[in-house]
């Protein structure tokens, strides 16, 4: 079947603008007021597009107004458009004086508070221009639309993201070292028995998920592993375990400074695979983005092979594994 493909030539870029502030605003009202045009003429731009692409952008409600399935994949494309114009523009203008751009990035709660925002003043530092807004959801699976860069704890996946593997998951079993020195000499079965079980919640699976995948991979028999607390992130699982109770099945990458510091023990050498990672995503148009690059850049040389392998020997060194 012959597509016909919008030439250039027929982009109405005022029905875009239209189109991108009422979704911004959430009502034509809002947006007319922003554009300073009326809300008739606003409409006509809307339904110019809508026309244009023969399908609706928008559900109009009695009292709101929703994204329809067309309106929520455009929006994305329109938004980063409008602010890489505004970008390049507004440098051109300054005479190639660095002008503030607002990188819009996501992070898994654990990773952004543990590893990333403590170092994230290197970054700004070098790249002064570059203003970060940072969101942490809770979950897995691929960002949402309307980040530039994104992190996420995920299998792997085939997407229509660039992704870089900044590390695969090893889950190790994490403590206080009090609490390590008064079961010293238990076995790894006894050990788990006669502690409280510390649990990271994953979306779709049950709380108790990890902790079953290492009793079977360690023959622990007759292994009540659906007992304990349950935590939203690995964060607070651990700071609970650095109260001096719990043991946490966590990322042994996450938390190797406070492995470093001795804050953390692992008792026992047993490493478990759990199939994830952490990804860094990148959409394949927003490579060309400056700001896009040297933040994507800047993670990898931070967290990407080179460093894990630069921190193999402290693993090591704490587990003997």
């Amino acid at each position: 079947m012959n597509r016909v493909r919008i030439d250039r030539r027929w982009l109405p870029l005022n029905g875009l603008r239209a189109f991108e502030a009422v979704a911004r605003h959430g009502s034509f009202t809002g947006a007319a007021q922003a554009l300073v045009i009326s809300q008739s003429a606003l409409s006509r731009h809307v339904i110019s597009i809508e026309k244009l692409i023969g399908t609706q952008l928008f559900e109009r409600r009695p009292h709101s107004l929703v994204l329809t399935q067309a309106g929520q994949h455009l929006l994305p494309a329109v938004t980063k458009s409008f602010d890489r114009l505004e970008y390049s523009l507004d440098e051109i203008r300054n005479g190639g004086t660095p002008t503030l751009r607002t990188l819009r990035v996501q992070m898994p709660p654990t990773f952004a508070v543990h590893v990333a925002v403590p170092i994230l003043r290197e970054f700004r530092r070098a790249n002064a221009e570059v203003e970060i807004d940072l969101v942490s959801p809770y979950g897995v699976g691929p960002p949402p639309a309307d980040v530039d860069v994104a992190v996420v704890y995920s299998k792997p996946s085939v997407t229509e993201y660039v992704s870089d593997l900044l590390w695969p998951v090893r889950l190790g079993i994490l403590c206080h070292p009090d609490l390590a020195r008064r079961h010293a000499g238990k076995d790894l079965a006894t050990f788990v028995r006669d502690n409280e079980l510390l649990h990271v919640r994953i979306a779709d699976l049950p709380r108790h998920h990890m902790w079953s995948l290492l009793a079977k991979q360690a023959g622990l028999a007759q292994f009540n592993y659906e007992r304990g607390l349950v935590f939203d992130t690995a964060l607070l699982a651990v700071q609970y375990a650095l109260s001096g109770e719990g043991v946490a099945l966590v990322d042994v990458n996450l938390f190797a400074q406070d492995l470093r510091a001795g804050r953390l023990v692992r008792p026992f050498d047993v490493v478990l695979d759990d199939g994830y990672g952490y990804y860094l995503l990148t959409h394949p148009e927003a490579l060309s983005d400056t700001a896009v690059a040297l933040f994507r850049s800047w993670l990898i040389e931070a967290f990407g092979p080179k460093k894990a392998a630069e921190d193999s020997h402290v693993r090591i060194a704490v587990s003997n594994d």
